[in-house]
């Protein structure tokens, strides 16, 4: 792959998606934007472009921003729209953004917001970008970590009941987290990274006064990494463990569950922080934010979270050609 590309899936249709990322392929200089191909629907880009009263070509020519149109019937002519269509038009953006990657047509994809309830009523039964990836590509696991510049999160588990997510904590699961987040932040440059393990718990239990799973299932995992020579402690009170990373003391937080890790990388990093999908076969980044059909078409989306992820996959897609 001489000329690598980064392929953006468009999301939803009805969403911000669109808007973000036209807005950001135009703030990009002219050699990075031709780096870029988007996946989706050529009518919703060129509406949102009018929209935002964008002067920028959709193909090939000089400074323009490709394009790779994916037909679906039934596409709403208006933004702010919840349809099935719209949730079908998702998956196939995000299908053949797959075949590309795995073709060695494109070194990243990112990936705009989608709604899972349009996927899942067009008969897409995936909680999110993540397990959808790890299905089309078949993977055993897969992980997602939220990046920004001062805090780095990755999660056990992310879109399940809390009740559910205590029990898929298993020392099992946890350690191969914590081996996956080490692996790719020496990928990405840290040679020997510092990782904390959040606690489940209020203070990790207090010796099983609050709970007996920090002892259970959390300690073993941290003993079984520092064993591999992984530098990481653990389990560490999640009401202080965030603030001694964001401080500096910790290269990587693991965290237990969605909410544990997404507060506080939404507290401090809300507009710039990258989704990103790791233990799959590709590479993935994505914005930190949802479809906001309230405000799509109206030109007031924030585009600075897809600056963000495009940063972090042209970092990615150079990490791979030096691997």
């Amino acid at each position: 792959m001489t000329n690598p590309l980064i392929a953006i899936t468009m999301g939803d249709p009805s969403g911000v998606g669109a808007e973000v990322t036209l807005r950001a392929a135009a703030d990009l200089p002219a050699d990075q934007r031709a780096g870029l191909i988007v996946i989706g629907d050529r009518a919703v880009l060129e509406r949102a472009r009018d929209a935002l009263g964008l002067a920028l070509e959709l193909g090939d020519g000089p400074g323009g921003l490709r394009l790779r149109h994916v037909p679906v019937e039934g596409l709403p002519d208006r933004f702010g729209v919840l349809s099935s269509s719209c949730g079908e038009a998702s998956f196939q953006y995000i299908r053949t953004a797959v075949e590309m990657a795995q073709a060695g047509e494109v070194s990243c994809i990112v990936t705009a917001p989608i709604n899972k309830e349009a996927l899942n009523a067009a008969g897409h039964h995936y909680d999110g970008h993540t397990g959808l990836l790890a299905h089309l590509t078949e993977s055993r696991g897969s992980w997602m970590l939220l990046a920004s510049e001062r805090l780095n999160v990755i999660h056990v588990s992310t879109h399940v009941a809390l009740k559910d997510a205590i029990t898929r904590a298993t020392p099992e699961r946890i350690l191969e987290t914590i081996r996956t987040g080490h692996s790719h932040l020496k990928r990405m440059g840290i040679e020997a990274p510092r990782i904390a393990v959040a606690g489940i718990n209020p203070h990790c239990g207090e010796s099983g006064l609050f709970g007996t799973e920090d002892d259970a299932q959390v300690a073993p995992a941290v003993a079984a990494a520092q064993a591999e020579g992984i530098d990481v402690q653990g389990p560490i009170s999640a009401d202080t463990v965030y603030h001694r990373a964001y401080q500096g003391a910790f290269d990587l937080v693991v965290a237990q569950y969605h909410d544990q890790g997404h507060i506080p990388i939404k507290l401090v990093a809300f507009d710039t922080a990258v989704n990103v999908s790791l233990g799959l076969p590709i590479d993935r980044a994505s914005v930190d934010h949802g479809t906001a059909f309230d405000i799509a078409g109206t030109g007031k989306a924030n585009h600075v979270n897809m600056l963000s992820a495009l940063s972090y996959a042209r970092n990615l897609a150079q990490a791979k050609r030096h691997a």
